[in-house]
Formats: structure tokens, sequence, C-alpha cells
């Protein structure tokens, strides 16, 4: 399955690339990490990688190494805003179990 963005993801990661004035698209992954085991690598990405899977969603190219890929397969990347907070919000049916801080995860 993809791994793709929702339209609100893809505008604002469209928006800091015009900002920022380079780069591919946005890079997803996985490092293990927290007290669930996973937590979420993102940052954007200025070149691909051989090994690269690359996923287009809505105009933005999404990168994920392949190491990542069996744990992001059929994520879906979300920005929201509720009140003051905005951010990025990972829709991943692998997930069985999330720390109670929203910081890591295990499948």
């Amino acid at each position: 399955m993809p791994v793709t963005l929702s339209e609100p993801a893809a505008q604002h990661v469209a928006n800091f690339i015009a900002k920022r004035g380079k780069g591919v698209g946005i890079r997803l992954g996985v490092k293990t990490s927290g007290c669930s085991g996973m937590a979420y690598k993102l940052e954007f990405a200025d070149a691909s990688e051989p090994e690269d899977h690359i996923f287009e969603s809505h105009g933005v190219k999404v990168l994920v190494d392949p190491k990542s890929l069996p744990y992001l397969d059929g994520t879906e990347l979300d920005y929201t805003r509720e009140g003051l907070n905005e951010g990025f919000k990972f829709n991943n049916p692998n997930v069985k179990d999330a720390c109670g801080c929203g910081e890591s995860f295990n499948t």
C-alpha cells in the first residue's frame, strides 16, 4: 500500500519547500526510540537515494527508506490545526499500541 499525504499536509509541505527554495519532497521513516519501541522521523528531502521507495500524493513526493516501509505501509500523513496547536499527524494502520505521551509506537 502507498504512503500518502492528506491534502492539507501536501499543501503545507509544498509551501515549505517553496519557501526553502529547494527540495524534492518529504522523507518519512521510523527509528528505535521511546517507551513503545519506534518513533517517527520526518524531514524535508533535498535528494532521493537509490533505495528509496517514492510515492506521490497531491503533487508532493514522499520518500521512504526500505527498512521503514513495513512500519509505514498504508500510512497517511495529515496536517491538523486544533486551537493554537498545529502539526503533522501520522494515521498509521499498523500501530497496535502507542505510549501515553504519543511519541512512540509498536506494531
